[in-house]
């Protein structure tokens, strides 16, 4: 019997797998949906331990954090994607090694733990989703360094502020300096880039926050790499 709880709408229409999961099974795993807002944190080491999470609108990235401090992203996920570093971590019984946190508005779907793993083992759609959004993950991160090393800072800057952003909310938060990081630039150098932005009235800046214009100006102009760049968070 597939789901029929109303509260089960929205996560069936994105993650369409979870109808195999019967009406019981999904009372019984305590669902409840939660939005998050840009940069906050979603998911860390301690909620891993009792909930498994689907990700229902927006973009998320995954981060872990070295021994000498440093923070590295190893994944992002767009909507319709699940947290493939919970599941491998949740399967070898060791504690989830990362965080979760929101690039851009998002919603969650949660549920407790012992459901989602008992989902993942005995449901070959629910695998295959998130097996494959594992792929994808990697897939994308290889063609973010990449473009790092090819693309010009004008395309790198527009991509990232197109996937942080959506037309229905245009306005990232995000400082100078962040955004020089997560282009692979200095903050100087992305300061003028955006004064070249502003004045060619695609973006709007003010402390701490980018919003964006004309997004389809901006994507026209920066052509098919920025929209391949920036199409998963739309």
């Amino acid at each position: 019997m597939s789901i029929s709880h109303e509260s089960s709408d929205k996560p069936v229409q994105v993650f369409p797998c979870l109808t195999a999961v019967s009406s019981e099974e999904w009372r019984e795993s305590g669902p409840f949906i939660r939005r998050f807002s840009a940069k906050s944190r979603i998911f860390h080491r301690d909620d891993a331990a009792a909930y498994g999470m689907f990700l229902l609108s927006g973009t998320a990235r995954i981060t872990v954090i070295g021994e000498n401090g440093s923070e590295s992203v190893i994944n992002l996920l767009t909507a319709g994607e699940i947290c493939s570093l919970l599941v491998l971590s949740g399967l070898s019984g060791r504690e989830y090694p990362g965080e979760l946190t929101a690039e851009t508005e998002v919603e969650v779907l949660f549920v407790r733990k012992s459901s989602f793993m008992r989902w993942v083992q005995e449901y070959e759609s629910i695998r295959a989703t998130v097996f494959g959004g594992l792929l994808d993950g990697m897939l994308r991160m290889v063609e973010r360094t990449q473009q790092r090393q090819t693309l010009p800072l004008d395309n790198r800057l527009a991509g990232a502020l197109l996937r942080m952003t959506a037309g229905e909310a245009p306005t990232v938060r995000i400082t100078h300096q962040e955004l020089a990081e997560e282009v692979g630039s200095v903050r100087e150098v992305v300061t003028r880039a955006l004064a070249r932005f502003q004045r060619k009235g695609w973006i709007e800046t003010s402390r701490g926050t980018v919003r964006i214009l004309q997004r389809k100006l901006l994507e026209e102009e920066f052509g098919d790499l920025v929209t391949e760049e920036s199409g998963a968070s739309c």
